[in-house]
């Protein structure tokens, strides 16, 4: 049940008739996993926790560098060379310390995938390859658990939710991952720090309609394109 510091701390979005103290505990008892804690990890890590999420699983093997500073907002200089998921836990505990961060400092691969998800109610995708992007979606599916997607490039940005109460994944809209030569490389494209907070948190306000059971993206995927603010939704 909701505790009298709850109702003080999330009483804005409990005003909302479509969230109330019945959304807000569904919150508070919801478990989210967000794999990778980058430019798009972080934003949807902070409104998770700031907007009352249970408990919230981060998986990353990265080290905090110098290049991330400018995107991946939940660092600072200070941080580098300090495992990501360390800085973005103690990072989350300052915002919220009423919920249960868990930090997983491994990569995710094919040994590890069930046994890292299966405990979660619902999974964020903020990865940066091809690899672990079909990983994540297949491990999905099997386990039944509903996917919050999303991927950036350049000015541009994609959002999906995927194999939620019987939607659609990602192989029906992109049925085999693209040739390696034919994927830019990540190192040789720039990025304004603001795109990933821009789909990140579009992210964040799915994953927060998924637990609360609002409607939520179905069978659609966003695409965003910042430089020219042209927003479209393609059915699939």
């Amino acid at each position: 049940m909701l505790t009298i510091s709850d109702i003080l701390r999330y009483g804005k979005p409990m005003l909302l008739p479509e969230v109330s103290e019945a959304g807000q505990l569904k919150l508070k008892n919801a478990k989210v996993l967000v794999i990778g804690a980058g430019g798009l990890g972080c934003p949807v890590l902070q409104y998770l926790a700031t907007s009352g999420v249970g408990t919230i699983g981060i998986v990353d093997f990265d080290k905090v560098e110098l290049h991330n500073l400018h995107r991946q907002i939940l660092y600072s200089e200070d941080n580098v060379g300090t495992a990501k998921v360390t800085v973005a836990k103690a990072a989350l505990e300052r915002l919220n310390p009423h919920g249960n961060y868990i930090s997983f400092e491994e990569k995710l691969t094919s040994e590890n995938a069930e046994k890292l998800l299966l405990p979660f109610d619902a999974i964020v995708d903020g990865c940066d390859n091809f690899t672990t992007r079909y990983l994540v979606n297949d491990t999905c599916v099997k386990l039944e658990k509903p996917l919050v997607y999303g991927s950036i490039l350049k000015f541009q940005g994609q959002m999906a939710v995927f194999n939620h109460k019987g939607s659609k994944n990602l192989r029906d809209i992109f049925p085999l991952p693209p040739n390696p030569e034919d994927v830019p490389n990540c190192s040789l494209n720039g990025v304004l720090g603001t795109l990933p907070g821009i789909i990140g948190t579009m992210m964040g306000q799915e994953t927060l309609k998924l637990v609360m059971d609002l409607p939520t993206l179905e069978n659609e995927l966003v695409l965003f394109n910042t430089l020219d603010w042209q927003f479209n939704k393609l059915k699939f």
